[in-house]
């Protein structure tokens, strides 16, 4: 339990969420830890997502296939939650898959626990607020980034805001997240460098 209980703690600082003690121990109490292999499938194709992730440790993948490509939606590390938002909220089978880049340590939030919990406690519907809010903006942060940024901006948009995910993805993904191709990444990456130096 105890290390559940830190994970608890980790997310409500992560949210700026306080619990009492009572709550995050009930909190502490649904989660589950996965350790997971580089490779390793958190979500499938098609599987409903029963579980938001909080990443303790390692690096996880968000992706959808689109006429046999594999397009990036999301990278995330350290500190960050990994939700098929629609298939978890829903209870409906996800076109999104979440895959382990590195291997790691993720806790589990299950669906059902979560909303028995929520149920009883207006703290932990705080907690699910700040979730959701936040997942909310980053996704319409990066929608106005594709809309109205060049492929350099978005790029150093990237560097500036998650420098971890950069420096940790394959570059194949970090294009395909950007909406841009292999080749227009690499021709950036060189000229924000040459910027730098």
């Amino acid at each position: 339990m105890d290390n559940r209980r830190e994970a608890a703690r980790e997310i409500c600082r992560n949210y700026n969420v306080t619990l009492s003690s009572e709550a995050l121990d009930v909190f502490a109490s649904i989660l589950v830890p996965f350790k997971a292999l580089r490779g390793h499938e958190l979500v499938k194709e098609g599987d409903v997502c029963n579980y938001m992730y909080y990443v303790e440790k390692g690096l996880v993948l968000q992706y959808y296939k689109k006429g046999g490509e594999t397009v990036t939606e999301h990278i995330s590390h350290e500190g960050d939650m990994v939700i098929c938002i629609e298939s978890f909220f829903t209870q409906t089978p996800s076109s999104i898959i979440a895959t382990m880049l590195e291997p790691g340590l993720v806790y589990g939030i299950p669906y059902h626990e979560l909303r028995t919990i929520a149920s009883r406690s207006f703290e932990i519907c705080q907690l699910i607020f700040a979730i959701e809010e936040r997942s909310l903006i980053i996704s319409q942060h990066k929608a106005d980034s594709l809309r109205h940024e060049t492929a350099k901006e978005r790029y150093k948009r990237a560097l500036r805001e998650n420098p971890e995910m950069v420096r940790r993805s394959p570059l194949h993904h970090i294009a395909s997240l950007l909406q841009m191709a292999p080749e227009t990444l690499s021709r950036v990456r060189t000229q924000v460098m040459e910027e730098r130096s």
